[in-house]
């Protein structure tokens, strides 16, 4: 993924790499932050997508799925933010003029919730998981999802 050429909500989605790594490590300490910057790359104000989204999620898949992760609700809830975001979409019923921009926010976001879907195979296996509140996150995202 050539992360430096995509962007974020700050700019460069270079830094991307680093955060979800910090995240995967376990460090409760380090990993909650670290979500928090990256939800504000990925997911700004918590429904606002951009081009390094899409890209993001399958990692967000894999970082959900790995017990030594100790924020994988906040992880469920991430995707699920993206999952029903529409922003985009919703300004360009409003202001048609979006859609021929150079970038192309309402394709990012739609990008962005197939991503989301494209894996949601892993909630079956996170309802078995011994913590309620990621069973309950996964039930959630799974509704959100249409049951899939």
């Amino acid at each position: 993924m050539p992360w430096p050429e995509i962007k974020d909500s700050t700019g460069s989605a270079a830094a991307i790499p680093t955060l979800l790594t910090t995240v995967a490590r376990g460090d409760a300490d380090a990993a909650g932050p670290a979500l928090g910057q990256l939800r504000q790359r990925i997911c700004q104000y918590g429904f606002v997508v951009g081009q390094a989204t899409a890209a993001t999620v399958p990692f967000l898949w894999e970082l959900v799925r790995l017990p030594q992760v100790t924020c994988r609700v906040e992880i469920l809830h991430l995707l699920k933010s993206i999952a029903v975001a529409r922003q985009w979409e919703t300004t360009a019923t409003a202001y048609p003029k979006l859609l021929r921009r150079r970038d192309n926010y309402v394709q990012w976001e739609r990008d962005a919730r197939d991503a989301v879907r494209a894996q949601s195979a892993v909630l079956h296996q996170l309802l078995d998981e011994p913590d309620g509140e990621i069973v309950r996150a996964s039930e959630d995202l799974a509704a959100t999802l249409g049951g899939r």
